[in-house]
């Protein structure tokens, strides 16, 4: 009769031998849920005391067990993140732009600190102290470390590499509150006229600015839309002539590294797509670019280089900056137009219509984030305490 298996979640005879460099090390066979045995070992000074840290060991092995994709918890973290980046390519649930934009996270925040321990040693108290540090010098990056900590220590949860998820119990970010910043109208009218000079102004040599930027920043203070949406604006996108003139917010446009910029098929997130009466100015400006341009092709862009292939939107930031230190004017970028669009939205008739045109599914985040909030309070007030309060004759 042949020898009886070791149980699941047993050990079998602890062997200890002494090692030249002096100390000891014990060792036994464990039998992990998958019903494989594997060598399980600790070493120290003495021999009782290697066998009480191999006894802890095993005590705390049966907490981990390893999947069916041959990782334990003592694999290597670098292990799981390129499991993690292949399980995102397999799922095909994200967009190529934010997988990419997680890897880069991972290897640029994470893995610097991580790439040397297993997946056992990434606790909780080390994950919380990691965040914490990383958020005294950036709290966007400590978000977005974060972020992909989480999903990639989620799935060696949900295939079973790990028992729980540290990152459920770390602290939560704190970061300090912002005001959100609109340009006055004031402002406004100093950027515009600060583009209109530039765009006229004389060039001995070379192509004549054929008044794009300006055009472009009028769209986006007619719709409230990125300027990656702005720049994805179709032909077929513009209806000009009905009672009321719209455009369609409805792609934005992609710089991925290695790839050319193209035009992808919808905003930032499937739910943003909207049609946006356009106010008079965008309306004109659109007018005019079609005009100089003469494109009627519907899929063709409404802004373009003149090789007819979209812009960039850092070649169209870094214009406008360049334009704004020219005038003296700071702090002039794409999204502050559309915090001032929501501002003056919102001032107007309420948050709801705001986050309505911005694309947004809860108005929460367009207060948070994009209104920049009012000191002063509706005089009206004064009205009613006083009806309620003053002194009679």
């Amino acid at each position: 009769m042949g020898r009886p298996r070791t149980p699941i979640g047993t050990f079998g005879v602890i062997a200890t031998s002494p090692q030249a460099s002096g100390n000891y090390v014990a060792r036994t066979r464990y039998r992990d849920w998958d019903g494989k045995n594997r060598l399980v070992q600790a070493t120290a000074s003495s021999r009782s005391t290697a066998e009480r840290k191999l006894k802890q060991k095993l005590a705390e092995r049966s907490l981990y067990q390893p999947g069916f994709n041959g990782m334990s918890a003592d694999s290597p973290f670098p292990e799981l993140v390129a499991y993690w980046l292949e399980d995102m390519e397999i799922e095909d649930r994200l967009s190529r732009t934010t997988r990419n934009l997680y890897e880069r996270d991972m290897r640029t925040l994470v893995m610097p600190t991580f790439k040397e321990l297993t997946l056992r040693e990434v606790g909780v108290a080390r994950c919380d102290y990691f965040l914490k540090q990383l958020a005294r010098r950036s709290y966007s990056r400590a978000k977005h470390a974060r972020v992909v900590l989480r999903l990639a220590l989620a799935l060696a949860v949900r295939h079973e590499i790990v028992p729980r998820n540290p990152m459920d119990h770390v602290s939560r970010l704190h970061r300090k509150k912002t005001i959100p910043d609109a340009f006055t109208i004031d402002e406004v009218q100093d950027i515009r006229a600060a583009i209109k000079a530039w765009e006229s102004r004389c060039i001995s040599s070379g192509p004549r600015p054929d008044r794009q930027l300006g055009q472009i920043v009028e769209v986006m203070l007619g719709t409230s839309a990125r300027i990656g949406e702005v720049l994805a604006i179709r032909v077929q996108d513009l209806h000009l002539d009905g009672p009321i003139p719209t455009a369609r917010i409805a792609g934005t446009i992609i710089s991925r590294k290695g790839e050319p910029t193209h035009r992808q098929a919808h905003p930032k997130t499937d739910r943003s797509v909207r049609r946006v009466a356009l106010p008079s100015f965008a309306l004109h400006a659109i007018r005019s670019r079609l005009l100089r341009s003469g494109e009627t092709d519907p899929d063709a862009l409404l802004f373009s280089t003149r090789a007819r292939t979209p812009h960039t939107t850092n070649n169209v930031r870094r214009l406008l900056r360049d334009v704004m230190d020219d005038a003296g004017i700071e702090n002039v970028t794409p999204h502050r137009f559309r915090r001032t669009v929501a501002t003056v939205v919102n001032d107007a008739q309420g948050a709801l219509l705001a986050s309505e045109l911005l694309g947004h599914t809860d108005p929460r985040i367009t207060m948070q984030h994009y209104i920049q909030r009012s000191e002063t309070v509706n005089p009206v007030t004064a009205e009613h305490l006083e009806r309620a309060f003053g002194k009679a004759g």
